[in-house]
């Protein structure tokens, strides 16, 4: 069964991430986003004023989420933070968690607190795209700049597009290159049941992690003495 939420024209995604002066104005009414509407570290979230209880994941969504956590970890740059199902105030009657949040590590200048994620994450099956989706627009909506969804029964990795109000799919060749990431992420690495060592690696490789060099030094010199 083809979702209703995932647009299949074929049209390259080009999607526009500026904020009309009536955006910002609409946004900057809402309410701060860790003003809570649920209780944390609980199992609930709330949609559209509707309490959801968020049920724990069987396999392989806990696997592949725990997959996630280490590719994003691994990818980002010490200017950014990166958490694990953290409650995001979308909206007066909305107050959800991405499977896992990418944003700036410097608190809010006004308000103190944390900013808003750039990047948000979903693991979802095909059944559950629909409510990705709702999720997805109303992150975008308070100004999230990119919103992915990893489909585990399809290994696919779809983007949602605010200008088309659909999942777009991506390449699975081709990688995720975004600000808030050090070193672009692949897409192959996200969509497969497999251990995620090799692709951490790459980015620690990548991104010139100390220990990672002084590992290779030793090698180095290990090999200059033999």
């Amino acid at each position: 069964m083809h979702s209703p939420d995932l647009d299949r024209s074929g049209v390259p995604p080009e999607v526009c991430w500026g904020m009309s002066s009536e955006a910002s104005r609409a946004r900057s009414a809402l309410p701060a986003i860790d003003d809570r509407l649920v209780e944390p570290e609980t199992r609930y979230e709330m949609h559209d004023g509707e309490l959801v209880y968020v049920s724990p994941a069987d396999r392989p969504h806990a696997s592949r989420h725990l997959q996630l956590c280490a590719l994003i970890e691994a990818h980002t740059g010490p200017e950014v933070e990166a958490a694990c199902d953290q409650l995001t105030r979308t909206s007066e009657t909305d107050d959800a968690a991405p499977d896992v949040s990418v944003y700036p590590d410097d608190p809010h200048p006004e308000t103190g607190g944390r900013q808003l994620e750039e990047l948000a994450f979903e693991v979802v099956s095909t059944e559950s795209l629909s409510k990705a989706a709702a999720k997805a627009a109303k992150l975008v909506g308070r100004g999230v700049r990119r919103v992915f969804a990893i489909d585990i029964e399809r290994s696919r990795a779809l983007e949602w597009s605010a200008a088309l109000g659909a999942w777009r799919e991506l390449d699975a060749a081709g990688h995720i290159d975004d600000p808030a990431l050090a070193v672009p992420l692949p897409i192959d690495a996200l969509i497969h049941n497999a251990k995620a060592d090799d692709a951490v690696a790459r980015a620690l490789a990548a991104k010139h992690n100390p220990v990672f060099e002084s590992i290779r030094s030793q090698d180095r010199t290990k090999s200059r003495a033999e």
